[in-house]
């Protein structure tokens, strides 16, 4: 199946690039890859992905989603300085058990700074600074993160309402300003660890998140 391409807005910064149905221990995924355009042409080394599950442009009400930013620490090293892939697999546990949804996995590693950089912040983290003052000593600002791309993909995906699986504000407006109606904010709980108490406490009173902290588990 072919997911239709209904456009609410006019494409100015992604396309779509290819899809194929791919099958998990979850059900089946529908994955759309974008290229970011630059001058107009699709370029090779900045592609971003939508994870369907169902058919979710069909639907008539709001549509189960989730904006999600790359941590290969995490998802693939399995660390635990952070709740990135609790937070995947919650999203994407949620949208199989409605049988609709989507999930868009964007490739901005370490909140847009890149892996490389992403691992500098870890050694200065390791001297005593939290996730923002390190980001802040790279030179860099605590969220260099866009989510104007995130919008276009899901217009392109027939989606212009969603519930968004988020503890981020910033994601709300940023997509709310980009055409995308936010009918609902889903909160996602943590369940933190001793390697991700800190981060998770920052990300709440420094970058504004708004996290509900369950106990830290043994993990």
């Amino acid at each position: 199946m072919i997911l239709p391409k209904k456009r609410e807005a006019p494409l100015a910064r992604v396309a779509r690039y290819s899809e194929s149905e791919i099958p998990t221990a979850r059900g089946a995924l529908r994955v759309v890859v974008y290229r970011e355009l630059v001058d107009g042409q699709p370029h090779a080394e900045r592609e971003h992905v939508a994870l369907v599950v169902g058919r979710p442009h069909t639907r008539t009400g709001p549509v189960l989603a989730r904006v999600h930013s790359e941590c290969l620490t995490s998802e693939v090293f399995g660390s635990l300085k952070c709740d990135c892939k609790d937070q995947l697999e919650h999203a994407l546990d949620r949208c199989h058990e409605a049988g609709h949804g989507v999930v868009l996995y964007l490739r901005q590693e370490g909140r847009g700074i890149g892996l490389g950089n992403k691992i500098r912040a870890y050694a200065l983290q390791e001297s005593g600074a939290d996730t923002v003052q390190a980001n802040h000593q790279l030179g860099f600002a605590t969220d260099l993160r866009r989510y104007d791309m995130a919008a276009e993909m899901l217009l392109d995906l027939g989606v212009r309402s969603i519930s968004l699986m988020t503890n981020n504000p910033d994601k709300l407006s940023q997509l709310r300003s980009h055409g995308i109606q936010v009918e609902q904010r889903v909160p996602i709980v943590c369940s933190p660890n001793e390697h991700s108490q800190g981060y998770l406490v920052v990300k709440r009173e420094k970058c504004g998140h708004l996290i509900e902290l369950d106990p830290p588990d043994d993990r």
